[in-house]
């Protein structure tokens, strides 16, 4: 891990060291291109740092994990936010409309049958990628200044022995430092006008967000998933093992890029099984996790490619918004 993170660390602060330089001043083409470079930076950095670290996974050592989770202030985020965010209430309430926050997108897209209905949402199919661009633009603005208000309220900030003041002193703090960071460098020493600084965030942002959105909703929001709702006694009808197994999918497991680049979250039934598992050990895994799901009658969802993945993924959009 620890070469393979300074490879995808170097993706992102490299091009950010040369457009500080002054490097894109010649060539809109390249400074363009390095904010390309750094969005797919964000991409790795979330998946195969980010992530294993705050689901304390990336090493034995609890100190590295909390150190390299914080690693989400570098492209916008929070790392207490996130936590409760995916490690409690996704992996613990995967697809459960109201619980799990991941397939709550607000009302212009509707990700489970449960939700609401909207007569818009049979275009959803069409505009769903434009939006998905936007999701990083949610970490680096409101996001967190929402969530740590909602988390509050539900009891949450405890978990993170956090008051609400101390909460959104820290994003307040994370913010500033991201927008000195990422915009105020850039403006004061690239040689390139702000706006085009302005265009170039906005370019990184959402390749980040395109790439990410799509990585999150093809393990989820697929034709196969269950979309369980608990029965009157507040209970649902699986065990949470099973219940990973009915609301996850994989795809493209044998692609090597997907396995290195985005930390392993191609096999996203091995991870919700396993979430404290590094990902470096999902492809070893997966043989007995398919094996033992097959010995219970247990469903194991997977599509071969990235590409097919994402198909499916669009005919699910079309089929809930037009029922």
């Amino acid at each position: 891990m620890k070469w393979k993170s300074v490879a995808i660390v170097s993706m992102y602060l490299a091009p950010y060291v040369l457009l500080v330089a002054g490097v894109g001043a010649a060539s809109l083409w390249i400074f363009y291109g390095l904010w390309c470079l750094m969005g797919l930076g964000m991409v790795g950095i979330g998946c195969a740092i980010m992530h294993d670290s705050n689901h304390d996974s990336y090493s034995g050592n609890k100190g590295l994990n909390k150190y390299m989770g914080k690693i989400i202030v570098l492209v916008g985020g929070y790392d207490v936010t996130w936590r409760l965010q995916h490690n409690v209430l996704h992996h613990t309430y995967t697809n459960i409309e109201g619980l799990d926050h991941d397939i709550d997108a607000g009302v212009l897209l509707r990700f489970s049958p449960h939700q609401e209905r909207r007569s818009f949402h049979k275009y959803q199919h069409f505009y769903a990628w434009f939006l998905y661009g936007l999701l990083t633009f949610q970490w680096a603005t409101i996001k967190d200044f929402r969530q740590v208000r909602d988390y509050h309220r539900l009891g949450l900030l405890k978990k993170e022995k956090l008051t609400l003041n101390q909460a959104l002193t820290h994003v307040a703090i994370y913010k500033i430092i991201y927008y000195a960071f990422i915009l105020l460098m850039p403006i004061l020493f690239s040689g390139v006008a702000w706006y085009h600084i302005l265009i170039g965030f906005f370019i990184m942002h959402f390749i980040a967000g395109l790439s990410l959105s799509c990585i999150f909703q093809l393990a989820h929001v697929m034709g196969e998933c269950e979309f369980p709702v608990p029965d009157d006694n507040k209970k649902m009808e699986n065990n949470w093992a099973i219940h990973q197994m009915l609301n996850t999918a994989n795809f493209g497991p044998k692609s090597k890029i997907m396995n290195w680049f985005i930390g392993g979250l191609n096999r996203q039934v091995e991870h919700h099984l396993f979430p404290y598992i590094c990902h470096v050990h999902y492809k070893s895994i997966a043989p007995i996790v398919k094996d033992t799901a097959k010995e219970y009658g247990v469903p194991y969802f997977e599509q071969p490619t990235f590409l097919a993945a994402l198909r499916e993924h669009a005919r699910l959009l079309k089929k809930l918004g037009r029922a």
